[in-house]
């Protein structure tokens, strides 16, 4: 489909097996599609994953990573274009730029951290890309009950809930963007 495809993910090396396979999982469905993936640049964890999927498909791969993590067994070395920041700042703002889907995997804090900042943009009327948070296993279970607390008690608006998608499976991912189309949210402001 030609689309750009941003995926939020985890560095780390000690996870249940089953995150890294669902990583290459997309990865592969990512470039079977024909799509290109938009990445951190890490070689590791969930990320390098994601990359080795995609690359296992002849996919093609844009990783920007921040000059300071830009070094030999961090960095993904086969991205087919790879862009070096200044800081994590000026990283994530061309991964926003770069894509046209956003998906969150599960991951820490600098994964939450983006996922949120894009579903903040979207709200503020910023963007108006696909935003889907992956949730296999109830991975993002308390976030959510966290985001009906929002909801709950109005510190933000119930229609806000309209501004990702939460999918269990990859099918679902792809059911999601394949089919997606923008539309208006409520102001916040309002």
């Amino acid at each position: 489909m030609n689309r750009t495809i941003c995926v939020y993910s985890s560095s780390s090396q000690k996870l249940d097996p089953l995150y890294y396979s669902l990583a290459e999982e997309l990865g592969r469905r990512i470039a079977i599609g024909g799509d290109t993936l938009v990445f951190g640049a890490g070689m590791v964890g969930t990320m390098g994953a994601t990359a080795r999927g995609v690359k296992s498909m002849g996919g093609r791969i844009i990783g920007i990573i921040p000059e300071a993590l830009n070094k030999k067994g961090i960095v993904y070395e086969e991205c087919d274009e790879l862009i070096v920041t200044p800081e994590m700042r000026s990283r994530k703002k061309l991964l926003d730029e770069r894509s046209d889907v956003l998906i969150a995997l599960p991951g820490g804090f600098g994964t939450l951290e983006e996922l949120l900042e894009v579903i903040t943009s979207k709200q503020l009327g910023y963007h108006t890309k696909p935003i889907v948070i992956f949730d296999p296993n109830g991975f993002y279970t308390d976030l959510l009950k966290q985001f009906e607390v929002f909801f709950e008690q109005n510190f933000a608006n119930r229609s806000f809930a309209t501004l990702y998608h939460v999918a269990t499976t990859i099918d679902g991912i792809f059911e999601y963007i394949d089919n997606y189309t923008p539309h208006k949210v409520k102001d916040k402001w309002q």
